[in-house]
């Protein structure tokens, strides 16, 4: 068998495989996160959240919605070089991203079974 003709066989079945794939992927919630960011914003994002005393002051005083906390939880990026991630039982993050109203910077502790909002910084 020629070549053209191997390579014509080839194409026609991964086109096939990718149409059943869609078919079979579309309209579920399926999602490639393998890199360590989308891990570990996901981890944060299925816990239940909790928010520190000095956590609640500055969301009030910078008048921050959890609506925004959640866009960045949804679109921002961990800052692995000044997170904790030594620790055995609570690994802390730091958490970056832009809303409408600027730069935000979220600390979280990450336990078990909750996720803690520590500090948040609004950067303009």
């Amino acid at each position: 068998m020629k070549f053209i003709h191997r390579l014509g066989y080839y194409l026609g079945g991964f086109a096939i495989g990718l149409i059943i794939l869609a078919f079979f992927l579309s309209g579920k919630k399926t999602s490639c996160a393998y890199g360590p960011d989308a891990r570990v914003l996901k981890n944060i994002r299925i816990k239940e959240r909790a928010y520190s005393r000095e956590a609640i002051n500055e969301i009030e005083r910078l008048q921050i919605d959890t609506a925004s906390i959640t866009k960045v939880l949804n679109k921002g990026d961990v800052d692995f070089s000044r997170s904790n991630t030594d620790l055995d039982s609570c690994k802390t993050y730091l958490v970056t991203g832009t809303v409408d109203s600027g730069y935000l910077e979220l600390l979280f502790e990450n336990c078990d079974s909750i996720a803690t909002l520590q500090k948040i910084w609004k950067k303009e």
